[in-house]
């Protein structure tokens, strides 16, 4: 009780610094925009991104949850994107599920889709290989596909 042992850090007090890498910076498994939050700005994140508030601007992020009373005004590129609210701005994502609470306005680019009956989309569908055709060089045009996982598949849901 009364030796001079040096006290041992508790759990709640002070901890001794982390080396830059561990695992400190990617700790959080998803980050969450609630319905009270209004963002005026560009958002990227490098994990999963729940948005049920209102974003002015655009998104990117390895993956996307929107909520059913969410809105997005700008564009978003996500591996994959799940989205239930509203979206004004185009959507490029590897894998997309349109939810039928969904309202979209904007061109959508995808690798594999799918859309919920009742789901609302105001916009032109495209295959990301064809987005990413037109960024190719010439010299790459009208080449036929090395395999066939570059083809994009459409999945309808009820």
């Amino acid at each position: 009780m009364f030796s001079k042992k040096h006290a041992q850090p508790t759990p709640s007090g002070p901890r001794p610094p982390m080396a830059s890498n561990t695992m400190a910076s990617t700790s959080s498994t998803f980050s969450v925009i609630g319905s009270d939050v209004t963002i005026k700005g560009d958002i990227s994140a490098s994990t999963e991104l729940h948005v049920d508030g209102r974003i002015e601007g655009d998104i990117t992020c390895a993956s996307l949850v929107q909520g059913e009373a969410s809105e997005v005004h700008g564009a978003i590129e996500a591996e994959s994107a799940r989205l239930a609210g509203t979206v004004k701005g185009s959507i490029s994502a590897r894998e997309l599920v349109v939810l039928k609470s969904a309202r979209i306005e904007g061109d959508v680019h995808y690798d594999a889709l799918t859309i919920e009956q009742g789901a609302q989309v105001d916009g032109r569908f495209a295959p990301r290989a064809a987005q990413q055709a037109k960024a190719a060089t010439p010299a790459s045009a009208g080449q036929p596909p090395k395999n066939g996982d570059d083809e994009p598949k459409l999945t309808l849901a009820r």
